[in-house]
């Protein structure tokens, strides 16, 4: 940390200038910490922005650690976005200290207090999943694109109206999840991950959620966890649970071991997208695309 600390002051000293031109494009340059946030400043700048996500596929951004080659990119942005719920926790000092001469935008922090989820196990900490519940990621959009409006009022309309066509398809995209998720029987829809990512997941959609570890994957689960787990999937006779792109698949497998060893088999219903989107390119590798894949993959393994 005192390392990292003594790169922020250099790259503090650097920045006396320039903080607010754009690249050499002319385009403003976006940093944000996750794939499900560039994805929103994509859809709201389009063509005026050129975006960055620090996390790509595969990272969870419970444990991600700034690199030398990270700061270098804040320190080149004219914004910065990131979760705003602790998501990012090793990243937290990193955002206060470039608060003070950067634009650095929690994106969760116009949103209705009442509509987030307390951590069941850290008090007064907020589960910052809040990307699982469609309803409450669209409403993210309007921070977003006050931003950028900020920054480049000349493009005001443009954003407006880019902002205003995402949010409709994320609503829309909101009901059919909805449908979707009806299609599992009522007494198989559970859905057990490695990590409580679901929970905004389940409250928005109707199924109940569980998973082995906490809110952060740098919770610590024990042996108690994984026997109270596999007895609650032998005793509710659950099919099929699921292993996340972002974290260990050892875990699940354990939970899987363990209810065959007594009696019952469980099998993996597939990979979700839970901290991190799919590769760039492919379907999954942009938001919309990932929350079709994992509503597709939950109702093909449950019902």
């Amino acid at each position: 940390m005192k390392k990292l600390i003594a790169l922020l002051l250099f790259i503090t000293t650097i920045w006396s200038c320039d903080n607010n031109k754009a690249s050499d494009t002319g385009l403003l340059t976006v940093v944000t910490t996750t794939g499900m946030i560039a994805d929103i400043v994509k859809n709201v700048g389009k063509d005026s922005v050129e975006v960055t996500a620090l996390m790509g596929p595969g990272v969870d951004p419970h444990l991600y650690k700034a690199t030398q080659g990270d700061l270098g990119r804040l320190q080149r942005a004219n914004i910065i976005f990131y979760n705003g719920l602790h998501l990012e926790g090793k990243m937290g000092e990193v955002f206060e200290k470039l608060g003070r001469i950067k634009t650095v935008i929690p994106v969760a922090r116009g949103i209705d207090s009442t509509f987030l989820l307390d951590d069941p196990i850290y008090e007064n900490a907020i589960d910052p999943h809040i990307w699982f519940d469609l309803s409450i990621w669209a409403s993210t959009i309007s921070e977003v694109t006050s931003t950028l409006i900020e920054a480049d009022p000349g493009n005001a309309k443009y954003y407006e109206e880019n902002a205003a066509y995402h949010t409709n398809e994320l609503l829309k995209l909101h009901e059919w999840v909805k449908t979707e998720i009806q299609k599992i029987p009522a007494d198989k829809r559970i859905l057990i991950t490695a990590h409580d990512a679901f929970n905004y997941f389940g409250r928005a959609y109707d199924i109940e959620v569980r998973g082995l570890q906490g809110i952060s994957t740098l919770s610590e689960f024990g042996l108690r966890d994984r026997v109270d787990l596999v007895n609650f999937i032998v005793e509710r006779k659950i099919k099929a649970v699921f292993v996340e792109t972002s974290v260990s698949k050892k875990n699940i497998n354990a939970i899987v071991e363990g209810c065959r060893q007594k009696g019952h088999d469980v099998i993996i219903g597939g990979n979700l997208f839970s901290d991190a989107m799919g590769a760039e390119g492919t379907p999954e590798g942009n938001y919309i695309g990932m929350v079709m894949a994992n509503v597709k993959t939950i109702v093909e393994a449950l019902r």
